[in-house]
């Protein structure tokens, strides 16, 4: 058994899973079926091979929430010719990091997904059309099952540096997990078929983890040493001041 690594990041990403009409929604980690859609993508399927979109479904997924990004809300106002105007609300998470997760005991499907995925039959994208991804998607596959690689013990922390300063931090799992496990949720956004006619999505079973992954944090403001003289640095500015003047003096005989 072994997992395959993806690092999504974007300026914005759009994960909906009960978005309709005019409200767009997006949750705050990618989707099943998002995650599905983008590997298919890669591998140049099409929307309707719908036993080709199964095969894929069978992945067992998670996610490890690395930075949570900014919700943003992009409101339009749209007038077609001889209609009238109507809004429409699409949400963002900008921002944001994801540590993907996807494992298989089939190492072939996983090779075929890292090389698809680094030369793609179409475009990527995270959730939408407009949200191309950043930097580097494939982290690579490890020898694990897929809790244990999204451990943050065994895969470092992702997030970037200017949010890595801000605190110490916990991080959220949401992995899948049996029917009956006292704090699991149902999602609906395991993709059976893409085919616009008949767009069809399962249910699923996961659970978010969020106590025990504390990642010790060296950047952190609370460890760093932020005791400051002020006298101090001003006999630092004086005694360099003092070396320059000395520099510049010239003896001669």
């Amino acid at each position: 058994m072994s997992t395959l690594l993806l690092r999504f990041a974007a300026p914005m990403q759009a994960w909906g899973a009960d978005s309709k009409f005019e409200e767009r929604r997006t949750q705050r980690e990618p989707t099943k079926s998002g995650v599905i859609g983008f590997l298919a993508a890669a591998l140049g399927y099409h929307r309707d091979e719908d036993d080709k979109i199964r095969g894929l479904a069978k992945l067992s997924f998670g996610v490890r929430l690395d930075q949570p990004g900014v919700l943003l809300r992009d409101y339009h106002i749209a007038k077609p010719e001889g209609k009238n105007a109507y809004t429409s609300n699409r949400y963002y998470l900008a921002d944001a990091i994801f540590l993907i997760g996807l494992e298989s005991d089939d190492e072939e499907l996983l090779d075929r997904l890292e090389d698809a995925i680094k030369s793609p039959a179409f475009p990527l994208f995270l959730g939408r059309r407009s949200c191309p991804p950043s930097g580097r998607i494939v982290i690579g596959k490890r020898d694990l099952a897929l809790r244990d690689a999204l451990d943050p013990r065994n895969e470092p922390w992702l997030a970037s540096e200017w949010y890595k300063e801000k605190q110490d931090k916990s991080l959220k799992l949401t992995v899948v997990c049996d029917s009956d496990h006292p704090t699991g949720l149902y999602r609906r956004d395991t993709p059976i078929s893409f085919s616009p006619e008949h767009r069809k999505y399962a249910f699923r079973h996961i659970k978010d983890e969020v106590e025990g992954v504390t990642i010790s944090n060296p950047a952190s403001r609370k460890s760093r040493n932020t005791a400051h003289s002020a006298m101090e640095a001003l006999d630092q500015t004086e005694k360099s001041a003092l070396d320059t003047e000395n520099d510049d003096v010239s003896i001669s005989d």
